[in-house]
């Protein structure tokens, strides 16, 4: 299975949120990075087929993706998914089903399979209007799965949730991955790091990085550093780079900054997290001193 994004743009009348991205996916999980207003959710709903490029074209398997047999294949969990708040989970998915074509014996035996699959088969009966923000996602998860997709679209799909539950969100993803091409995008920089094989960094409506998470930390091999210092320095730095974490320690301070070349002459190296490569690519204080 493979999806082609061949040099797609999307403009808005002046403003070009997407601009002229190609990408190749195939089978496993892509991690898509980047701070709000990157394109990044323009790019997915035009993956979906819910907007229509500019310019440029996106197949799945060869066929565009405006195919109507295309939808047969996706599954798609947007940032803000629809539901009826009255609804039981079960009542939610059959309704879903059928809207995919599902038949009604096959309906409730996938959705059956399904709520176990999140973890919801012992509140299935409930009505969703009581679920916490982690049971709705895993809905959601559940509602974008009924058809077997052969590619799965997540936006922003552990937003709100809290750590338990973005833990049990990561691992569900991570195994739907084995078999299927998942696309996730979060600006939750730790749900990336945990389960994506590929990051796509997405920067002003253009891909600035597609590689395996291991080539793409290379970025900032040497660029992390960790000094503990006194006030008036450590204003001095932070005017100057960007800090990813900073602490007081008695009468020092504890910072942890990304530059270019040693920041300070106490300052160490240290290895980097896809955190800091994010704030490396998206601090708007990037100065070399």
């Amino acid at each position: 299975m493979e999806l082609t994004v061949d040099r797609v743009t999307k403009q808005y009348k002046s403003k070009i949120a997407v601009d002229r991205i190609s990408l190749n996916l195939t089978k496993g999980v892509y991690g898509l990075l980047g701070e709000n207003g990157a394109g990044k959710t323009t790019l997915m709903r035009m993956i979906c087929g819910i907007l229509k490029p500019t310019s440029g074209e996106i197949k799945f398997n060869g066929t565009d993706v405006s195919h109507e047999d295309y939808r047969d294949v996706l599954g798609y969990l947007p940032q803000d998914f629809g539901y009826y708040p009255d609804f039981t989970a079960t009542e939610f998915l059959h309704y879903m089903a059928s809207l995919k074509g599902l038949t009604k014996h096959r309906s409730k035996e996938k959705s059956a399979e399904l709520l176990e699959l999140v973890s919801l088969t012992d509140i299935a009966k409930r009505k969703i209007k009581t679920f916490s923000g982690g049971m709705k996602q895993r809905l959601g998860i559940a509602q974008a799965m009924l058809n077997n997709p052969k590619f799965l679209i997540l936006d922003e799909p552990t937003a709100g949730l809290d750590p338990k539950e973005r833990v049990r969100f990561r691992n569900l993803i991570s195994n739907l991955g084995s078999d299927r091409i998942v696309l996730l995008s979060t600006h939750i920089v730790s749900d990336i790091e945990n389960i994506a094989e590929t990051i796509l960094i997405m920067k002003n409506g253009q891909i600035i990085s597609n590689k395996s998470l291991h080539d793409t930390m290379k970025t900032v091999n040497n660029k992390i550093f960790e000094c503990t210092v006194d006030n008036k320095t450590a204003k001095n730095l932070t005017s100057l780079y960007p800090i990813i974490n900073i602490r007081q320690e008695k009468e020092k301070i504890f910072l942890r900054l990304v530059c270019d070349k040693k920041p300070y002459e106490n300052a160490i190296s240290v290895s980097a997290t896809l955190e800091d490569l994010y704030l490396y690519h998206f601090s708007e204080v990037r100065k070399n001193v």
